[in-house]
């Protein structure tokens, strides 16, 4: 309950987080080109209101990824619509993008490393490489 949308205390921990992350940006000064950094939260609540008209944990993934090179300002990723029927378990959000696989995509590109280097870091993940860099 008193989740809120722009004001409330989730939007609250939010606004933590990102003036967190804006410090630790100004603190890398130049370095920040050199800089990734991800946020990961399978973290989700449900969409239908329970009794106390607030909701309960669900599915849920996000990615968060900064950095000065980080082709951003796009929402990535395989996605779904809203609606009845995408909904897992009819009341969450189905989580559709392996963190092995966005991570594997991240790192090969960063560091360029090869599909068996990769396997080691993530075994029998494909990595998806979604064009952040």
């Amino acid at each position: 309950m008193g989740e809120g949308g722009g004001v409330g205390y989730l939007a609250s921990r939010f606004d933590e987080l990102g003036r967190a992350l804006l410090a630790f940006k100004d603190e890398m000064g130049t370095r920040w080109q050199d800089t990734a950094v991800v946020v990961i939260s399978e973290f989700g609540r449900t969409f239908r209101e329970n009794g106390n008209k607030g909701t309960d944990h669900g599915h849920g993934t996000v990615y968060w990824v900064l950095g000065g090179k980080i082709n951003g300002g796009r929402i990535l990723g395989e996605q779904v619509g809203i609606n009845q029927a995408n909904l897992f378990q009819n009341r969450d959000f189905p989580v559709l993008n392996d963190y092995r696989s966005i991570l594997g995509g991240l790192l090969g590109r960063l560091y360029g490393l090869s599909a068996s280097q990769m396997d080691a870091v993530f075994p029998g993940t494909v990595p998806v490489d979604l064009g952040l860099i």
